[in-house]
């Protein structure tokens, strides 16, 4: 018996439908994959297997007694208390009770606390809900998860492994994940792959990652035009078939428009040569005219263009014995290195470990503690950050990428602004709407539009890949091995590292770097490194609790001494520390607020002296976060 199926379905969000009488049924076991080009219909498709969403037509029909909980891509701004009352959630009243059950018991002491204790314990034992405090338990044990913390002091790859566990304690009979590896490490996402591996649950997911593909799925279901088409089997298996769906199709559509531009010129000239004509052939022509109207082109291919700039010097960049730290971390040690023009280096190490500090440090934005850093001659860069926020929230598409200037130029060539943004698949329409109302991956394929308008000779990439679809991911890969400068990347895509970089500078922990030859896959292969276990030894040694206290530097480590004993707080650090997670929820509910605000299409109506100090605002608040971050890692550390 099915878990459930999608019977004749239909959906449209303005437009062609994204869903047009497709049908889906989901077995028990089975972890099935989603795949299609960013806008066609993939989320959409999961929040109506999640009941989130009434489709324009057709049945959704669950099986008896099947639950189903769901993954959101991005996580919820309004989410907030500890890791256990934001897990119990997903119970329903039950879960409220519990949640409030532990965050009363400290207070039993109360009379009227003792009061609503009891009468809690009444309602949870009436439900049998300590079978599923139980549940929660084992959640957070599988999780690792302390359920006391609190979620708004949490890093976004932790906030999601909790968001996760929130759908696991339901024990749904359907998980649904959209794009679950989305701002996690490397070693986070194996440590996802084995869990999900483990898990009896079915399983519905989108991903862009192709190795967490591989690995999990079992079935491919694609989106492409409105329809649906399933593929047993393997990742592999799938672009080999679609490969050949896709030629025939062609075929096909040649042939067939072959035959209707016979037939028009048949009905031109039967008209004067005859008074009498063939009326079973004039409607067959209607017919095919009627066809083909309403034929979905296949969408185009990004066309990635990179604007070039004279070469560098031969020397890019020369660190020597560099020491650096931040909030009472030792990030880098006695680390040197010596780029040079035409390499390709891929940074690799869980979040928080100092890729993106190293990275300010050899562009000379940041100055180390101690040490030496020399940058060449007749430097370029272009900085791809992964927060895009050299996007302007209050600038449309055209703007951020043309900048006031109608045309761009192109390696000597010049091409008009929106002739170059339709080659990163904008339609003149969507490249004048604002930035606030695009996609995840539109927004990624604009930063790297914006990106590749500018010449460079020095290419660095914070985390480019995460929201593309699979062909724009594989179209970047090539464009980046055909870029003729230096290339220095940072990225969690483990296929990806392997098909662009030539050597990996990996965070070994403890403030040392060590390169390595090859990919991301070369680097396991030379330290004996197989499955979650080595990944998640290299997270505990990156560890803010790992501070770097005599260390050798990267020529030899020594064995560290024991941790620093943690600074005792005085009386108003220690509440401040207490009132800073508040502090970042009101922050982060500020920025929510004027992201709602300036996604508005009204709002850009409004006078440009309120649009501006709209975005000023909007800047204040984002750097605010940042110093409470900051201030919150000093203090906790």
């Amino acid at each position: 018996m099915p878990l459930l199926q999608l019977l004749d379905l239909s959906h449209s969000v303005g437009g062609p439908p994204l869903l047009d009488h497709i049908g889906l049924t989901i077995e028990a076991g089975e972890r099935v994959c989603i795949v299609g080009r960013n806008g066609a219909g993939k989320s959409t498709l999961l929040r109506i297997i999640a009941g989130e969403i009434v489709p324009d037509e057709g049945e959704r029909r669950l099986g008896a007694g099947v639950r189903v909980a769901r993954l959101a891509q991005e996580v919820p701004q309004s989410t907030a208390g500890s890791i256990f009352d934001v897990i119990t959630a997903g119970l329903g009243d039950l879960g409220h009770w519990l949640a409030r059950y532990h965050a009363l018991l400290p207070r039993i002491e109360e009379p009227a606390i003792a009061d609503e204790i009891s009468d809690l314990q009444e309602r949870i034992e009436s439900a049998q809900g300590w079978d599923l405090e139980q549940r929660v338990e084992a959640v957070l044990s599988r999780l690792g998860l302390d359920g006391e913390a609190q979620f708004a002091a949490l890093s976004g790859g932790m906030k999601r492994r909790v968001l996760l566990g929130q759908a696991l304690v339901s024990a749904p009979d359907i998980l649904l994940l959209d794009e679950p590896t989305n701002h996690l490490d490397i070693d986070s996402i194996d440590w996802l792959e084995e869990m999900l591996k483990s898990l009896q649950t079915g399983l519905v997911f989108i991903t862009h990652d192709r190795r967490f593909l591989r690995a999990l799925a079992t079935r491919i279901v694609e989106i492409d035009r409105g329809q649906l088409s399933s593929w047993p089997g393997n990742f592999d298996n799938y672009l080999r078939r679609r490969e050949e769906r896709l030629h025939a199709e062609a075929q096909a559509a040649a042939h067939f428009d072959r035959k209707l531009a016979e037939e028009e010129v048949w009905i031109r000239q039967g008209i004067k040569a005859r008074r009498t004509r063939n009326e079973g052939r004039v409607r067959a022509l209607k017919a095919m005219r009627s066809e083909r109207q309403q034929r979905r082109e296949l969408q185009g291919q990004v066309n990635i263009q990179m604007a070039s700039a004279a070469p560098s010097g031969k020397r890019v960049a020369e660190a020597k014995r560099v020491t650096h730290g931040y909030a009472g971390r030792t990030l880098l040690q006695d680390f040197s290195i010596n780029i040079q023009r035409g390499d390709r280096i891929g940074l690799v190490g869980p979040n928080g470990v100092g890729k993106t500090t190293l990275i300010r440090l050899l562009l000379g934005e940041s100055k180390p503690d101690s040490g030496e850093i020399e940058l060449g001659t007749q430097l370029q860069v272009a900085y791809f950050d992964q927060h895009r926020l050299s996007l302007r929230e209050d600038w449309n598409a055209l703007e951020n990428v043309a900048e006031g200037r109608e045309y761009i130029e192109l390696d000597g060539r010049r091409k008009h602004a929106l002739g170059y943004l339709q080659d990163f698949l904008f339609t003149p329409e969507r490249a004048r709407a604002p930035i606030t109302m695009l996609s995840g991956g539109e927004r990624n394929r604009l930063l790297l539009a914006k990106l590749f308008a500018q010449p460079s000779n020095l290419l660095v990439m914070d985390e480019p890949t995460n929201d593309l679809d699979v062909e724009t991911l594989e179209l970047l890969e090539e464009k980046l091995g055909e870029y003729p400068g230096t290339l220095i990347l940072v990225s969690h895509d483990r296929e990806f590292l392997d098909n662009v970089v030539t050597s990996c500078l990996v965070f070994e922990g403890e403030g040392l770097v060590r390169e390595h030859v090859g990919g991301y896959s070369d680097w396991l292969a030379a330290r004996g490194v197989r499955g979650v276990a080595g990944l998640e030894a290299m997270a505990q040694t990156a560890s803010p609790a790992a501070v770097a206290s005599g260390a050798a530097g990267n020529a030899g480590a020594q064995p560290a001494s024991e941790p620093a004993p943690r600074k005792k707080l005085g009386y108003k650090e220690q509440r401040e520390l207490e009132q800073l997670p508040l502090r970042i929820e009101q922050l982060e509910a500020g920025i929510a607020d004027c992201g709602l605000r300036m996604a508005d299409p009204a709002f850009y109506q409004q006078p440009a002296d309120t649009i501006t100090a709209a975005g000023a605002e909007l800047a204040r608040l984002q750097a605010e976060l940042e110093q409470a971050y900051a201030r919150w890692a000093e203090l906790d550390g």
